[in-house]
Parts: C-alpha cells; structure tokens; sequence
C-alpha cells in the first residue's frame, strides 16, 4: 500500500474535513455497483410480491426512490461532488428463500471522481423505501448487508468486493 493509499483523503494534514481537489484529474467512464438487503416476515414478502401493499407498488416506488437518491448524492454526503451521471439502474429481486428483497443500483459517469457513494446512496433510499412502505405489515424487517460490489474506472482502476482479503 503506497503512502497516498494509506491516509484518508477527505481529511487534511491538520486532520480537518475537506472536498479533494480533483480539477487535475482526468475524466474516465467510471462505473460502481452496490448492494443491500431488506430482510422480512414471509408474509410480507408475499403481500409486495403480489403488488396488494396499501400504499402501492412497493418495488417500482424503490427503484425510482434509489435513482433520485443517486441523482441528489452530493446534497446528502457532504464532501461528494456534484456528478452529472450518465446512468443509474436500480433492481429489485424478491428472494423468498431469506426471505427478503435484494436490491443492486448500478451507477455510470463520465467523470474525474468516484461514483461509489451514488450506487451506494441508491441502495440505501431503495432499501428504506421498501421499509416504509411495508412497515405497517411488518415493522420487525432489517436493513442489512449494504456494500460495494465493484467499481470500475480511475487511476485506481477496477475492483470487486473480496479481492482485498
């Protein structure tokens, strides 16, 4: 691990927090999936399945709840820079083997940062938007297993969960 690689950049040497200058770096075709988990009661899982849930269709409202979550990342986060992404892909896969819903987001840019916290940040909404709206029915579901998969792009270049262990 290189000396760049072993400190935190959004901190500064007095160990203060700041947004890393990237104006010098160039622009690459960045790509970053990520992954969560919303684990529940079988019956609950049946109810979003069938689309019978009180406030509606419990999966289309998470998907388009964790892509304008992806789209609004930097006025969450606040060191993250304002992307225009080019992309953003937010799927929903009931697993009633956990039971629980899956949910992945795929983000995309053309860019000089990351696009990390996009995927990630798009997971969480979805994962919570699948809480809310199930909640009366079962308030006992978790929230779990929220990752990166894998990014792609930059000077880092690619990455896939695992590979660090």
């Amino acid at each position: 691990m290189s000396q760049s690689d072993n400190r935190l950049t959004h901190v500064d040497e007095r160990g203060e927090a700041r947004m890393v200058d990237v104006g010098a770096k160039a622009e690459t075709d960045r790509v970053a999936r990520a992954e969560g988990l919303v684990l529940m009661k079988p019956e609950t899982l049946a109810l979003i399945v069938s689309g019978d849930a009180a406030k509606g269709d419990v999966l289309a409202a998470a998907r388009i709840a964790g892509i304008m979550a992806a789209k609004r990342t930097s006025d969450l986060i606040p060191l993250c820079h304002p992307l225009m992404l080019t992309s953003v892909k937010v799927d929903l896969l009931p697993e009633p083997a956990l039971p629980g819903v899956r949910v992945t987001a795929t983000a995309k840019v053309s860019g000089k940062t990351g696009i990390e916290m996009e995927a990630l940040t798009a997971v969480s909404v979805a994962c919570l938007t699948v809480y809310d709206m199930a909640k009366a029915v079962d308030r006992g579901m978790s929230i779990t297993g929220i990752r990166l998969l894998e990014k792609a792009g930059g000077k880092s270049g690619h990455w896939t969960a695992g590979q660090d262990e």
